[in-house]
């Protein structure tokens, strides 16, 4: 049972909370709000009851490396800067812990490639324009690969925009560009139970945006303000990502809103449309490679390290044989197949760890 104290306790993280600019999915917000409110009234969801109502993923996978050439980095869940209560309610990700990852891959010789998965509907814009520039940092040193699989939504995207080539998974949504930052007005909730609050204080604005009143003008404005300015340093960096202005993002590239794969292809968001096993499958194949750069590889030995990666046996195939020999597509199908298999299998395992 709750005791008493617990449901103030639960509101001000609540206030803390929707007082805060966050770049998230706006619906993802109210769910994280709600939980909290629920657990303020003594209730309690499962961690699967959760998980639906945010809409993503656990965000405790932690980093994998692909053989010895790539490294996958999980973006996944609720983007928070460290762990925290709303990490521990929602299953949300530590910045601090991709950032981190993300500095190993980039200085480890023996890592070519970075493939960040993401799958996330955002979160708080704290160390968020830190751990873009983190991506961008180790996309000028070696190849970066995100891949939204299946949501790369406001925070989430803002990262991903940063890396050498942005996939986009066939159900994909991308996008939600934009700042979010709400206030709540209890006072006539405290009115009815016969409570006043007044505060002492020092400083002009110490206690502006509280929530046992209306918002006035002034707070107003500098919510706004607040806003503006990380929506600024957000299409700025996207702009940056991208290769694109800044008037561009502003206007073509959804206006607040998710795209799906197509649009989000068409718009510009996106290098190609493609799944993640795909994609690791030709990053594992030329690691070092830009987008639009062809790999002059060896097929066949192309072929074998990927199954190597995978513990798959394949036979050696010449790629200059011709009949019977010669490489076929089902071939390819049947290796991605195959890996599909072995990633679904790692996914799960790490799910549960």
């Amino acid at each position: 049972m709750p005791s008493a104290t617990e449901p103030v306790r639960y509101r001000n993280i609540i206030q803390a909370i929707t007082a805060a600019p966050w770049a998230i999915l706006p619906e993802t917000l109210q769910a994280i709000t709600e939980l909290i409110a629920l657990r303020a009234a003594g209730g309690r969801f499962s961690a699967e009851e959760i998980e639906q109502r945010i809409e993503a993923g656990p965000g405790s996978r932690q980093p994998y490396q692909s053989g010895t050439a790539v490294a996958v980095i999980p973006v996944t869940g609720v983007l928070m800067p460290r762990a925290s209560l709303v990490s521990q309610m929602s299953g949300a990700t530590s910045l601090q812990s991709v950032g981190a990852a993300i500095d190993a891959a980039a200085a480890d010789d023996g890592i070519s490639a970075i493939v960040l998965e993401v799958d996330s509907p955002g979160g708080s814009v704290g160390l968020v324009p830190e751990t873009a520039a983190k991506v961008r940092a180790a996309a000028s040193q070696k190849r970066v690969v995100a891949v939204a699989n299946t949501m790369a939504a406001s925070a989430a995207y803002w990262i991903a925009s940063q890396a050498t080539e942005v996939v986009v998974a066939p159900s994909a949504l991308v996008g939600s560009i934009g700042v979010v930052q709400a206030h709540e007005d209890h006072s006539g909730e405290m009115e009815q139970k016969g409570v006043a609050t007044t505060f002492i204080h020092a400083g002009r604005f110490k206690v502006e945006g509280h929530p046992y009143g209306p918002l006035d003008d002034d707070a107003r404005a500098s919510m706004q303000a607040m806003v503006d300015d990380f929506y600024g340093l957000f299409v700025a960096d996207v702009a940056k990502g991208r290769g694109v202005s800044a008037a561009t993002v502003r206007s073509d590239y959804g206006e607040g809103r998710v795209l799906t794969a197509k649009k989000a292809l068409a718009a510009g968001m996106a290098d190609r449309i493609d799944t993640l096993e795909s994609t690791l499958a030709r990053v594992l194949r030329a690691p070092n490679s830009r987008p639009g750069a062809r790999a002059e590889l060896n097929p066949a030995i192309d072929a074998q390290a990927v199954a190597d990666l995978f513990e798959v046996p394949v036979e050696w195939v010449d790629p200059d044989a011709e009949g019977p020999d010669a490489p076929q597509t089902e071939r390819e199908r049947d290796l991605l197949a195959q890996i599909h298999a072995r990633v679904t299998d790692t996914t799960t395992r790490l799910k549960e760890a």
